[in-house]
């Protein structure tokens, strides 16, 4: 069975832009469309939840609009990312998806089911909060820090933004980079310095956005993050999924941003087992 690491890459040119992305999983029924982090290129993406989740589902996974191996450039808005999410979703042919939104990509995900309602079926929104926020004006500071510190260890930021900084943490971060570094040829593009500050932008305007009405979002969410987010308060997460009519949510002990990383072997028979129901 072809799994995450070795899954080929693939194009669809939309409009004269070449997105790229990866299919995993049997097709046929709703497929399984991914939406990732600030920074992330298809090489970011955790292969047990992918491959987890492809045991039973279709799953697709993209580059949005100047993402790593996507062409164009990136908007700095979070609304256009979630239309040129809809474009790609289209492209393929589907009017239906389940969406797995993580961090910024929990944002456009929200875009897409508040742009296109009838194209959603049901959301995974891991690591993420609602526009409009409080205290996301901090996020350049957080994540400036945290390169800061990556310089001068060595390691990768997502060592201090995704992880606690102990034991069961450290642990959690080594296992979740060796998994990572699993597939060993055709990568993604790094993503570009463009792509970074125009994401960075869009997350700081879409903090001081005024709220959206989630109660528009009638489909089931299944909301997931660790207690102790530094990128995106904790309790912004559960502020969105009482906001959100129809939604679950999980907070994973000991935790933080990459919460759902770090529990993966939880996190996948909960997504697994929400997205079958009825």
């Amino acid at each position: 069975m072809t799994t995450w690491r070795d899954t080929p890459t693939k194009t669809v040119t939309i409009d004269g832009t070449s997105f790229a992305y990866r299919e995993l999983g049997t097709p046929g029924g709703v497929p399984v469309v991914f939406l990732h982090h600030f920074t992330a290129v298809l090489d970011d993406w955790d292969p047990r939840i992918l491959d987890g989740v492809a045991a039973q589902h279709h799953v697709i996974a993209f580059d949005n609009r100047g993402v790593g191996s996507t062409g164009s450039r990136v908007p700095n808005d979070l609304e256009e990312m979630g239309a040129d999410a809809i474009a790609f979703i289209r492209a393929l042919g589907y009017d239906e998806v389940d969406l797995f939104g993580f961090s910024l990509g929990g944002a456009v995900a929200q875009m897409v089911a508040l742009q296109e309602p009838g194209l959603v079926r049901r959301m995974v929104l891991a690591g993420t909060g609602p526009r409009g926020g409080g205290g996301i004006w901090k996020m350049p500071f957080i994540v400036g820090g945290a390169y800061a510190k990556a310089f001068a260890t060595r390691k990768d930021p997502r060592h201090f933004l995704f992880f606690p900084r102990n034991a069961e943490g450290k642990k959690a971060a080594k296992e979740y980079f060796a998994r990572l570094a699993e597939r060993t040829g055709d990568h993604s593009t790094p993503v570009s310095r463009q792509a970074a500050i125009a994401q960075l932008r869009a997350i700081t305007t879409g903090g001081l956005h005024a709220p959206d009405d989630l109660s528009a979002i009638k489909v089931p969410v299944l909301v997931a993050n660790g207690d102790h987010d530094l990128m995106v308060a904790s309790e912004h997460s559960a502020d969105m999924a009482r906001r959100l009519p129809d939604a679950k949510l999980i907070v994973y002990p000991n935790s933080g941003h990459g919460g759902v990383f770090q529990h993966h072997r939880e996190f996948v028979p909960e997504i697994l087992s929400f997205l079958a129901a009825r």
